[in-house]
């Protein structure tokens, strides 16, 4: 059994881990991060990279190369109701240096945070490396047991941060509570080509009882179907001709094409949503962010960029200890204490979204009226700018303050 010893692990290459990892071998830290996935090439994965994210790449210096990266910007939100389109949100507005969300395949957004990380000595990625159990002693998490390409590994280190996502191997092994905010409904990814004269923005659709989601991707169409919680089974049994015909339904300007472009149920993926949340981020010596401390709802796109606030706020409070010693467990909590406040105020207005508005939706046949807070949005284009804030930027934007050594 190959040993190793760092100072910090990390379960998980996905945006949390992988901006860690950064961030702490940038100011000194011996970092290892653990990926399963022999690459980062999984599509219909978070791929909105929000002004805030943005703004950190500022911060860190690596804007201007992180844009040349092929992406699309999205400016305004709009919501079609029964075929009239309002505008919600207003991205031009807000007080940040870049004023859209950029979309940009996720895989991309991981491969360049990797390849600057790589820079630094004292990072270390373990690709086809999966996190398997804890390292305990006196009960304290000493490190991770993990299985790489060539075998068993033991990994000890002076801190582990859980950042393997909602299915988080780790959070189970650890014997953190979870509580669980439910979600009453699914979604189906797919895809849609884009032809000469579509509009390059991002569009809700609402009609007939059925939710409809189209995020420009200069080459395509990535298309959200929301769905009942647990349905696609039902979707698949009354067969592919009447699931074309539901899109058709609602998919608009992009009707014509659903035939062509849906040939087989192979090309659609089921996110079986979740909205979670850990009761105690922390164990001693141990930490969960992203996906593994919250899982959110795919409402409004924040899940990226809520985990790199994650990944910022632990570097800032940890890194000045890691580069000292190893943390102690009051130091751990102070991840929780800084990010749970931001991550409960998302999730209320997350959950009450989906109960209020969109649960009703999927259950009806009707159309529903445009609500009056999308009357006003529409009607007064000052007032966008703070769905778009709410959004792109969220409750408590973090700044890096860990400096590069």
């Amino acid at each position: 059994m190959e040993q190793v010893s760092t100072s910090c692990v990390i379960a998980g290459g996905g945006p949390a881990g992988m901006m860690l990892g950064y961030l702490l071998a940038r100011a000194g830290v011996d970092v290892t991060v653990l990926e399963k996935h022999k690459d980062f090439l999984r599509d219909f994965r978070g791929d909105t990279v929000h002004p805030s994210t943005l703004q950190i790449m500022h911060e860190l210096g690596l804007l201007e190369k992180f844009l040349k990266l092929p992406h699309t910007r999205i400016t305004t939100g709009n919501l079609e109701i029964g075929g009239r389109l309002f505008t919600i949100g207003d991205f031009t507005r807000l007080p940040t240096l870049c004023k859209y969300i950029a979309l940009m395949p996720q895989w991309d957004f991981l491969n360049f945070i990797a390849g600057e990380a790589k820079a630094f000595p004292n990072f270390h990625l373990r690709m086809e490396t999966r996190a398997d159990d804890l390292i305990t002693g006196d009960g304290t998490v000493t490190g991770v047991t993990a299985t790489g390409p060539v075998g068993a590994i033991t990994i000890k280190a002076g801190l582990t941060v859980a950042a393997d996502g909602r299915t988080s191997v780790l959070r189970d092994k650890s014997g953190l509570a979870v509580e669980d905010l439910g979600a009453p409904f699914d979604v189906l990814w797919l895809r849609l080509p884009v032809l000469p004269g579509d509009p390059a923005d991002l569009i809700g659709k609402v009609k007939g009882g059925q939710l409809f989601v189209m995020i420009y991707r200069s080459d395509y169409w990535q298309c959200a179907f929301l769905i009942p919680k647990g349905g696609f089974e039902t979707i698949k049994a009354d067969g592919l001709p009447k699931f074309r015909d539901r899109l058709k339904e609602i998919a608009g300007f992009a009707a014509g094409r659903i035939d062509t472009a849906i040939t087989d149920f192979e090309q659609i993926e089921l996110l079986t949503v979740t909205v979670d949340r850990l009761k105690n981020w922390a164990r001693p010596g141990m930490v969960c962010i992203g996906d593994a401390a919250h899982a959110m709802s795919p409402i409004g796109g924040v899940g990226i960029n809520l985990a790199v606030q994650d990944a910022v706020a632990t570097a800032n409070l940890l890194g000045p200890v890691l580069q000292k010693r190893v943390p102690d467990f009051a130091d751990l909590k102070a991840v929780q204490a800084r990010r749970e406040f931001p991550t409960k105020v998302i999730q209320f207005f997350q959950v009450a979204a989906q109960n209020l508005m969109l649960a009703p939706t999927l259950r009806s046949t009707q159309t529903p009226r445009p609500p009056l807070f999308v009357k006003i949005l529409n009607g007064w284009p000052w007032l966008r700018q703070f769905p778009a804030r709410f959004i792109g930027m969220g409750v408590r934007p973090e700044h890096v303050e860990l400096a590069k050594i």
